[in-house]
């Protein structure tokens, strides 16, 4: 298992096209993934989940994988994060 935290840093936040692009990601491996944010644990492979969490520009989330395919998923889901979900400022 490997938790990493991160920033929300994208200007419209967890939105549902960024939602969208996480599940995506997610999707492509078969390791578990969550985004703890707000004290609320939701799977990333549902979009619907991710929308709910609301989380806004600033927002302190950690993720988590799980499985054997783990640190490809982490490396993946931190640098859609990081990467501002390929969305322009």
């Amino acid at each position: 298992m490997i938790k990493q935290p991160l920033t929300i840093i994208n200007k419209l936040g967890l939105h549902a096209r960024a939602a969208a692009k996480l599940t995506g990601v997610s999707t492509r491996f078969s390791c578990t993934t969550e985004l703890i944010a707000n004290s609320k644990t939701v799977d990333c492979k549902s979009v619907m989940s991710l929308m709910l969490l609301a989380a806004s520009k600033g927002t302190e989330i950690e993720i988590i994988t799980n499985g054997h395919d783990e640190a490809e998923a982490m490396e993946a889901i931190s640098a859609l994060i990081n990467n501002r979900f390929d969305e322009a400022e």
